[in-house]
């Protein structure tokens, strides 16, 4: 019962697997674990409020892809508040819209879209859409004019 070339290959794999799971513990300060990167500042353990473009608050013209960039990751339970003005015979109706892919968004296709929120509900407090998958994208629009998350 010789020790054979199998079995070395194998006990060498065998080590070599067991090293690299062992330093991939963020506990070990091997490679870039200092360095996490940019990071959102949801730094409770509950979901948070997030008002769409903040201050500028959902409205045409506004860029809201660069705004969800700024302001993600989102996380499972956050709520995105989408506030705009009621219509007026000075303002545009406003209303939001969940497309379902990001062909529909770039054809600003609003056919197979979802309507989440009509031209009042944005008044006041705004209107709320909690994520419950925020692992997928989710794109947004308003009758006219594209957003995204």
């Amino acid at each position: 019962m010789g020790f054979t070339i199998a079995q070395g290959l194998m006990l060498v794999l065998l080590i070599a697997s067991t090293m690299a799971i062992s330093t991939a513990n963020k506990g070990w300060q091997f490679g870039n674990w200092p360095y996490r990167g940019p990071y959102h500042p949801n730094n409770t353990q509950t979901s948070n409020k997030i008002i769409v473009g903040d201050s500028y608050h959902w409205n045409y013209g506004f860029n809201y892809t660069n705004w969800a960039i700024k302001h993600g990751p989102f996380y499972l339970n956050d709520t995105l508040v989408f506030k705009y003005d009621p219509p007026t015979p000075k303002t545009f109706p406003h209303s939001v819209y969940l497309l379902p892919n990001l062909r529909s968004f770039i054809k600003c296709d609003l056919k197979n879209a979802k309507k989440l929120g009509n031209v009042t509900q944005g008044a006041g407090e705004g209107f709320e859409f909690v994520l419950k998958r925020p692992w997928q994208p989710h794109y947004f629009a308003c009758d006219n004019v594209m957003s995204y998350e």
